[in-house]
């Protein structure tokens, strides 16, 4: 007897393409309509993944008896402070940025002129080989960092936006326990799959952090030593890179790569490059994983390529809240629908697979001693007739 198709899966009231490029549509609109709103969307998402960070404190504290108004203006100090502080660590680093470029001009001229002398042989026109050269003033450097940090009256407005969201998402996080017990009978797979969303991108967040201090306290002190113009800069661009998965190294050593050899040449850049590549696979490669474990379950190309989406959606803040984002939509289209659970895998998440890719693995190693039993007994007969 043939199946039935519908019986296999009694929810498929459309064609799979249907289905498929309905997702598809929904999936670009909202992310069209993300991206015009990226300027609301950014610092309320960054607040909320704050509030996140900083709710284990409430919590001590009230398990300890201090009222709530207590625990929740805590919270709000303690993240207020953290706010104010990277801020005014980030505004002293651009200002030493912009009094560096000017001591360097000679140097930066001369590797204009090289890259436009370059340009020129390999068959550019001469506006493409003029557009390469002037790109290696000072002017032009400080302005392409300020596009990326965006204008004056939007970083004032996203930091205004910021900390009122932080203020009034710690007052309401006073009630989240509350609600969440009431929301457990009635939708208990969406209340597990926003705590399990929560736990996971505090922890990530959290270990991200510390070790991006760490990180770039390392390398602050290492280009301190090889002499390299603003170590402190280039510290604190390597604790910001630390929170973009996969390419955040490779970004954050090419600034002092490029002043370590305007200032000391060949024997510096060499220097850079171990130096970066010993500190940065160390915590990355082995501390990071230690303390993070699976906590994300993302596997290496979903967190490539969410890297790369979400910063085209949301500018260089997406690539840096990449990870935290694709837990929320992984949570809120896949853990919060029991039906869906086996999707989970697709993303990344081992704890499925375990025994199988135990069983595999144990496959592989009697296929490999069967052979090695096999290349060893045709020299026992040799061994008698000598």
């Amino acid at each position: 007897m043939v199946p039935d198709p519908s019986a296999a899966d009694p929810r498929s009231g459309l064609p799979r393409s249907t289905t498929v490029l309905l997702a598809l549509g929904g999936a670009t609109a909202a992310a069209f309509g993300i991206a015009a709103m990226r300027d609301v969307f950014v610092p309320a998402f960054l607040a909320f993944v704050l509030t996140l960070c900083v709710h284990p404190l409430r919590s001590r504290m009230r398990r300890r008896g201090y009222p709530r108004g207590i625990a929740t203006a805590a919270s709000i100090a303690a993240v207020l402070a953290l706010v104010l502080a990277f801020a005014v660590v980030l505004v002293l680093a651009l200002v030493q940025f912009s009094a560096l470029l000017p001591r360097y001009a000679a140097q930066l001229e001369q590797v204009g002129v090289a890259v436009s002398e370059l340009l020129a042989s390999a068959g550019f026109g001469a506006d493409q080989a003029d557009a390469g050269e002037e790109g290696f003033t000072p002017e032009r450097i400080i302005g392409f960092v300020s596009g990326l940090l965006g204008g004056i009256t939007s970083v004032v407005s996203g930091l205004v936006v910021l900390l009122t969201l932080l203020i009034l998402m710690a007052f309401d996080g006073s009630r989240v326990p509350a609600l969440l017990t009431y929301l457990t009978p009635h939708r208990p797979a969406l209340v597990s799959a926003l705590v399990g969303f929560a736990a996971g991108a505090r922890r990530y967040m959290v270990a991200t952090t510390v070790l991006g201090v760490a990180q770039g306290a390392f390398n602050w002190l290492a280009l301190v030593l090889l002499q390299v113009p603003g170590a402190v800069l280039w510290g604190l661009l390597s604790f910001i890179c630390s929170f973009i998965p996969n390419v955040g190294y490779f970004i954050a050593i090419i600034p002092p790569l490029f002043f370590g050899f305007l200032s000391g040449g060949w024997p510096t850049v060499i220097g850079v490059i171990i130096v970066y590549g010993v500190i940065n696979g160390a915590i990355q490669s082995i501390i990071q994983p230690k303390y993070i474990g699976d906590v994300v379950s993302l596997s290496e190309t979903l967190t490539f390529v969410s890297v790369l989406f979400w910063a085209v959606i949301l500018g260089p803040m997406g690539a840096i809240l990449a990870v935290p984002l694709t837990l929320l939509v992984r949570a809120v289209l896949i853990d919060a629908d029991p039906s869906m659970a086996w999707r989970r895998a697709l993303t990344g998440d081992r704890s499925d697979l375990k025994e199988i890719l135990e069983n595999e693995d144990s496959e592989t190693r009697t296929r490999r001693a069967q052979r090695a039993q096999r290349r060893t007994r045709p020299s026992a007969p040799r061994e008698e007739q000598a």
